[in-house]
């Protein structure tokens, strides 16, 4: 006997790039100052990567790599905004699941992003089509421990709840 399914459900999605010299530094859809940028085969974001990867994965759909191959040179630079808005209507259209809110945790050493947390809140809750104190960002470090420590790389972790009552 199957159980009725929830009226909502949480995902996780998690990314890491490299961090590369004179690579633009594209975070939340948010430019960062910095001389180092990640690196990617669309614009790189890897907070919005997450993010849509902790969309869909709530809905129980496939990674951005099954909508968004990086084997696909039409995608090549493509705006992460463009990811994010496909996994919010893709949660919807699997059953009407609307986001609920995001908590996001941006790990590395470089660049530093406490200054431009409101403006990636702000961005990421437009992108998506919530209010910004429905995002939560912070940022920590992994204390010099491996690539991400030693400033080569940059990873972000993101939680979504999603629901169809909200």
């Amino acid at each position: 006997m199957s159980q009725p399914l929830p009226a909502f459900r949480v995902g996780l999605g998690y990314d890491i790039h490299p961090l590369v010299a004179g690579r633009p530094c594209i975070l939340g859809g948010v430019n960062i100052p910095s001389p180092v940028g990640p690196e990617g085969h669309s614009d790189a974001d890897v907070l919005l990567h997450a993010v849509a990867d902790a969309i869909l994965g709530a809905a129980g759909l496939r990674d951005i790599g099954h909508y968004f191959p990086n084997t696909d040179a039409s995608l090549k630079g493509l705006d992460s905004a463009v990811i994010v808005k496909k996994a919010v209507a893709e949660a919807k259209g699997q059953g009407g699941w609307v986001v609920g809110n995001v908590d996001i945790v941006i790990i590395g050493e470089r660049p530093k992003v406490m200054a431009h947390v409101d403006a990636m809140k702000a961005k990421v809750a437009e992108i998506i089509g919530i209010s910004a104190s429905q995002v939560g960002i912070k940022a920590t470090t992994n204390e010099g421990m491996d690539s991400i420590g030693q400033g080569k790389a940059l990873a972000v972790q993101a939680i979504c709840l999603i629901s169809k009552g909200f």
